[in-house]
């Protein structure tokens, strides 16, 4: 068993996962996933949904979006072709991180992957067009337990790769809540 590459964000929880390519004259071959290797490093959840998401244009953000109790998700996100700014904010009131916020850059080309525990907002924002993303989640959809955060709050201090005059995003999107007034869904306990 190849283990990937792990690396630990400014937010322990969330984990940035580099599996091994191997690669020759005709491509690649990269294991982009196996439960005893993520178990391994500490990656547990059983994940039961595979999604995919095309975004065509540039700068097109999807999120700050979670699902609260008891259909919370993680997610384990990799592009497969195009590149996303991954971010992930942290909604565990008592956590102390709680609002943080951290990202990385996920591409078809560096064959990164991000893993977003329960009990975070999820986004993302092309920065490439015809960008397509999949994701694994451990946890059904239920349109009754979504939820999100206001993608631009400044409280989050997010560093987007576009300028919100250039960003495309359904409405939907555009009317969730600041930081200061979302419920509170999730509690951090020392040790989690």
């Amino acid at each position: 068993m190849v283990l990937p590459k792990i690396d630990r964000l400014s937010i322990r929880d969330v984990i940035q996962i580099t599996p091994a390519r191997h690669g020759d004259a005709r491509g690649f071959f990269s294991e982009t996933y196996n439960k005893a290797a993520f178990q391994e490093v500490g990656i547990t959840c059983e994940f039961i949904q595979d999604n995919h998401a095309l975004s065509r244009d540039l700068g097109t953000i999807r999120g700050l979006h979670f699902q609260m109790p008891p259909f919370a998700q993680a997610k384990l996100v990799r592009v497969v072709r195009g590149a996303i700014w991954d971010v992930a904010v942290d909604i565990r009131r008592g956590s102390p991180t709680y609002g943080s916020s951290c990202a990385v850059l996920l591409s078809a080309e560096n064959g990164r992957q991000l893993f977003v525990p329960r009990g975070f907002a999820h986004a993302y924002c092309t920065t490439e067009p015809d960008t397509e993303v999949l994701y694994k989640v451990d946890a059904p959809y239920s349109r009754g337990h979504e939820r999100g955060l206001l993608w631009n709050d400044p409280a989050l201090r997010i560093e987007w790769p576009i300028e919100e005059a250039k960003s495309i995003l359904i409405e939907r999107d555009r009317q969730h809540p600041p930081l200061h007034e979302l419920e509170t869904f999730f509690s951090y306990s020392p040790g989690d």
